[in-house]
């Protein structure tokens, strides 16, 4: 487990930010999972999130945990992940996905983050 992935786990929320054109996009997340070294995100497609990343995967995920002054910035590129053994791997380390997507994965995405830089602080 690199200590990205287990900080993220020990914030619960985190800050994802994308390319909005002039400016950049800041969205609270919660579902993260980690395998082979790279990190990977859950969204879906009725929104701006995976729009913006389809343009341009360079990404940014930022944390700070609770009732400290630790914090982490990770960048990366995100490219859309559609291997379905991920995908139920994403629903199984991340259990409330099941309850946001109850009946059916029409909507939901799943982005693999190759991460390029971490600061922590």
């Amino acid at each position: 487990m690199s200590k990205a992935y287990e900080f993220l786990r020990e914030c619960g929320a985190f800050f994802v930010l994308t390319n909005n054109g002039d400016f950049p996009a800041g969205r609270p997340f919660g579902a993260v999972m980690e395998e082979d070294g790279d990190l990977f995100i859950a969204t879906n497609d009725m929104g701006q999130t995976h729009k913006q990343l389809l343009i341009s995967g360079n990404m940014q995920i930022v944390a700070k945990k609770e009732g400290s002054r630790e914090w982490i910035r990770i960048t990366g590129v995100a490219t859309e992940c559609k291997d379905e053994e991920l995908q139920q791997k994403m629903f199984d380390t991340c259990p409330v996905l099941y309850r946001i997507y109850p009946d059916s994965r029409e909507h939901f995405l799943l982005f693999r983050v190759k991460v390029l830089n971490v600061e922590v602080k």
